[in-house]
């Protein structure tokens, strides 16, 4: 009895290794794919198009980079709004998943309201730099960046970060890409953070995250789209 009592107390103790062992490597592989920076030299130069050799999928529509942060990501845009939940620019899965523009918007930008969304992720990766934003310092002194549009950045535009808020996952303004006419108004009331010293534009785009593991509040930076810049 007792050799039978040992033997099965070893087999519980390897399962449970196993499984931390398995919870370890979970949570590298995790961290690693969302902290792959290898994408980068995909990139497209201004002016110049996207490398012909490169495995990012032909569903990238842009590329957001927030100067001073670790957000330099290629954006996917995906049939349904879920696509690329747990899929990387790569189209292999992938727990960080990528960056995504709302399939509800056009892929040029050209919309008045685009919304882009990214998992929270730890470090600052992915859309985890984003919480850096609630603070109004912080804000006014990172809110600078660039969208390249296309695989051929066929357009480059100035973005301005100007406001920073948390949301329900259910407001049917911040992230519905048709509330143009009221997504200002709204911003103004709302906003916990606000630079009204940005140049306006008549473009907003919108990064969206989550704010915790298991929650229905997102929380939403907001930037200006300028005018093409010079290629």
């Amino acid at each position: 009895m007792n050799i039978i009592y040992e033997k099965v107390m070893l087999g519980i103790f390897i399962i449970a290794l196993l499984v931390v062992f398995y919870g370890l490597y979970d949570a590298w592989y995790v961290y690693h794919k969302a902290g792959d920076d290898g994408y980068l030299k995909y990139k497209p130069a201004v002016g110049e198009s996207i490398n012909e050799e490169s495995p990012i999928t032909e569903d990238m529509v842009a590329w957001i980079t927030v100067d001073g942060t670790n957000i330099d990501y290629p954006v996917m845009q995906g049939r349904t709004n879920s696509e690329y939940l747990n899929i990387d620019p790569y189209g292999e899965y992938s727990l960080s998943g990528s960056i995504f523009l709302d399939s509800r918007n056009s892929g040029d930008f050209t919309d008045d309201y685009s919304i882009l969304y990214g998992h929270h992720m730890e470090y600052g990766n992915m859309f985890g730099a984003l919480d850096d934003y609630l603070n109004e310092e912080y804000l006014n002194s990172h809110n600078s960046g660039e969208l390249i549009v296309g695989r051929n950045a066929d357009a480059v535009y100035r973005i301005g970060i100007f406001a920073c808020m948390k949301v329900n996952v259910y407001d049917n303004k911040a992230l519905d890409p048709n509330s143009f006419e009221t997504i200002y108004e709204y911003i103004q009331s709302n906003a916990q953070i606000l630079n009204t010293s940005m140049e306006k534009s008549n473009r907003i785009l919108a990064l969206s995250t989550c704010t915790e593991p298991v929650s229905n509040n997102r929380l939403i930076v907001f930037a200006y789209i300028y005018e093409e810049a010079e290629k």
